[in-house]
């Protein structure tokens, strides 16, 4: 088991899939697959057991397999902001669940991942306001 924060090594993804159901596995590598095209500098980690990006050192997304659907887990933020295109979706705060045999549109998927982008800047610039120091330069 990774703990939690630590860096995983892209084995640790993969074992991660290869316990997933071959449908299942086949739209969480398909989300993944859209995920690192959208922000091919985030890291991948196991974070609360689950296959998560990180993006300058802050939670991103993470994806899940359960047994009867997967979830995709971009924050209540991204949701709020997509709500009229996830209405399809069965959704709750944070999390966004779909049939494997029905993957989030790639499109969708995009739009959902560049809001948390947005969203954690613009809160990483409200805490650096408030503490007053000077922002950070963009590490990955």
């Amino acid at each position: 088991m990774v703990v939690r924060g630590e860096t995983a090594t892209p084995s640790e993804v993969e074992t991660y899939l290869a316990k997933v159901p071959d449908a299942a596995r086949d739209a969480l590598e398909r989300l993944r697959r859209t995920i690192k095209s959208t922000v091919p500098e985030a890291i991948e980690v196991i974070s609360y057991q689950i296959p998560t990006f990180k993006y300058r050192g802050r939670m991103l997304v993470s994806y899940a397999a359960f047994q009867e659907h997967c979830s995709f887990f971009p924050g209540a933020g991204p949701i709020e902001a997509h709500r009229n295109e996830l209405k399809s979706y069965q959704t709750s705060k944070g999390t966004i669940r779909f049939l494997p045999s029905q993957p989030l549109p790639v499109a969708l998927v995009k739009k959902l991942v560049k809001t948390r982008i947005r969203l954690n800047e613009a809160q990483q610039k409200k805490r650096e306001a408030k503490s007053g120091r000077k922002p950070k330069a963009a590490a990955a």
